[in-house]
C-alpha cells in the first residue's frame, strides 16, 4: 500500500468481514459440493468482469437458502450452464452511511443516492459485453415509481439520475434508465462502501498508474506518479476522488473508476489469483451484507449461470464506456443523437466500438505491456518462397460492430490507462 495516503483511523483500515456460522443439517456430500463449485464458478467468472459483478454474487451467497438443500440427496447433480440469450443487468452504488464503518460519518449525514450508476450488457451469443456508467448528475425524467410504503409517486419532468434511489428505491433507478434507454432490464444491484473494501483486499490489492499527482483534501488521497497497489480503504478512497484529477468533475471520476474496474478485472484474471483457494474464497465472502438484490437475482443459479456466460469474453470485448453528454445549469444532460445512437446498438446487440479517448481524467499507460505480433506462417513450398510477388492471402477479421461516436469516452477492460491527477494548487 502506497505511503503516500494521508493518515486514517485505525478503524478504518481494520475493516473487516464476519463469518455467521449456524447448525447446519446433514446433506448429501456430492450435492453440497456441487453447490459450492458451482458458487465459486460464479464468483471467479463474475469478478472477473467487473467490481459490482463481484459484489452481486457475493450477496447471494449471504442468504445461502440453497446451499443447505439435502432433500434430493439421491438425485443427480444439478448442471448449471450458460444464461439463455443476452443480459441487461443495472448496478447501482449508494453513498448511504446507514450499515457501514463510522469512518464514513454518522448514519444520517447523507441520503440514499445512487452516485454510481451502470447498466451491464451481455451480448445475445455471449461473445461481448459493456458497461456503460450514467454520471450521477445527468438530467433525466423520472417516471411514476412505486412507493415502498404503498402507492406510487409522481413522474418528474426532469431530475438528476442520482434522486431516484433516495425517489423510490433501486426499482425508481431501473425504471428511469428503462425510460431513458428504452431496454428492458429484468436484473438490479445495489453495493455499498464496504464491499470495494473487501473485494480489493481480498485480491491482495488493485494495481494503478499515476501519470500526474494526485491531491484532494476531500478524500485524502495524495499519489505521486508511478504505479501504487491500492486496497481496502485507500482503494475506495482513490475510487471516489475528483477534485485531485482530471477537472475535478464527476465525469472524470467515471474515467477513474473503469481504469480501476479494468486492472481488478486484470488482476483476478491473473493465475496469481484465480490459483489461489483463498483469493477465490475471499472474493465470495468479501462483501456479504453489502449488497441488495433484485428478486431476479436471488438465486445462486441464476448468478452462475451469468457467470458462466462471461467466462469466454475476450477483455478487449468487454467494453467500459460513459454516456456521452453537455452541459447544462447544476449538471448535465445527454448528447443528441450520440446517447441515442449508444441505446440503439445496444438494443440490436451489436459489439461496442469505441473511437473516442478515455477520457480527461486518464491517459494512455506509456509502460503498457505490447503483444507480440504473430510469427508469419512457414511453408514449404519452394516456389512460393522464391517469388516475391507471392504474397499471403489477407487475413479476414470480424467488423467492429458499432462505431461509437467520439464524445463516448471510456476504455475496453484490456486497456491500459493512468490516472490524470492534478495539484492542490489547480483547484481554486
Amino acid at each position: 500500500m502506497s505511503d503516500q495516503l494521508r493518515p486514517r483511523s485505525n478503524g478504518a483500515q481494520n475493516l473487516k468481514t464476519v463469518a455467521r456460522h449456524g447448525r447446519l443439517k446433514k446433506s448429501n456430500a456430492a450435492v453440497t459440493v456441487a453447490k459450492f463449485l458451482a458458487g465459486s464458478l460464479a464468483v471467479v467468472l463474475v469478478s472477473g468482469f467487473s467490481v459490482a459483478a463481484i459484489a452481486t454474487y457475493d450477496v447471494a451467497v449471504s442468504v445461502q437458502p440453497s446451499v443447505h438443500l439435502a432433500n434430493e440427496s439421491n438425485g443427480p447433480v444439478p448442471s448449471i450452464g450458460a444464461i439463455d440469450g443476452g443480459v441487461n443487468m443495472l448496478i447501482v452504488g449508494s453513498d448511504s452511511r446507514v450499515g457501514q464503518d463510522a469512518a464514513f460519518g454518522p448514519e444520517d449525514s447523507t441520503g440514499d443516492l445512487n452516485d454510481v450508476t451502470m447498466l451491464l450488457h451481455i451480448s445475445e451469443d455471449h461473445s461481448n459485453a459493456s458497461v456503460i456508467s450514467f454520471p450521477r448528475d445527468l438530467y433525466v425524467p423520472i417516471p411514476s415509481c412505486p412507493d415502498p410504503e404503498g402507492g406510487s409517486f409522481p413522474a418528474m419532468s426532469s431530475q438528476k439520475i442520482n434522486t431516484t434511489l433516495t425517489y423510490g428505491g433501486l426499482a425508481c433507478t431501473v425504471l428511469t434508465v428503462e425510460k431513458l434507454t428504452g431496454l428492458s432490464i429484468p436484473f438490479a444491484a445495489e453495493a455499498q462502501f464496504s464491499g470495494v473494501m473487501a473485494m480489493s483486499s481480498a485480491v491482495g490489492g488493485v494495481p494503478v498508474c499515476v501519470a500526474e499527482r494526485i491531491e484532494d483534501e476531500y478524500t485524502g488521497i495524495m499519489l505521486n506518479p508511478g504505479e501504487h497497489m491500492l486496497e481496502g480503504y485507500d482503494a475506495l478512497q482513490f475510487l471516489r476522488t475528483r477534485h485531485g484529477l482530471g477537472d475535478g468533475s464527476d465525469l472524470t471520476r467515471i474515467n477513474n473508476q473503469q481504469l480501476f474496474m479494468s486492472s481488478l478485472v486484470r488482476t483476478i484474471q491473473s493465475a496469481d489469483t484465480l490459483s489461489d483457494p483463498a483469493k477465490v474464497y475471499g472474493l465470495a465472502k468479501a462483501v456479504v451484507g453489502n449488497m441488495r438484490l433484485s428478486d431476479s437475482l436471488n438465486s445462486v443459479t441464476t448468478l452462475a449461470s451469468i457467470a458462466i456466460a462471461l467466462k469466454d469474453i475476450d477483455l478487449n470485448q468487454v467494453v467500459f464506456a460513459q454516456v456521452p453528454t453537455g452541459s447544462v445549469a447544476g449538471g448535465v444532460k445527454a448528447s443528441q443523437p450520440a446517447f441515442n445512437d449508444l441505446f440503439e446498438a445496444v438494443a440490436a446487440d451489436e459489439p461496442l466500438a469505441l473511437s473516442g479517448t478515455t477520457g480527461s481524467g486518464t491517459v494512455a499507460d506509456p509502460n503498457a505491456p505490447v503483444e507480440a505480433a504473430p510469427a508469419p506462417a512457414a511453408t514449404t513450398d519452394p516456389s512460393v518462397a522464391a517469388d516475391p510477388a507471392v504474397t499471403e492471402a489477407p487475413v479476414a477479421t470480424e467488423a467492429p460492430g458499432a462505431v461509437l461516436s467520439k464524445s463516448v469516452t471510456g476504455q475496453t477492460a484490456g486497456d491500459y490507462t493512468c490516472t490524470n491527477g492534478r495539484l492542490l494548487s489547480e483547484q481554486g
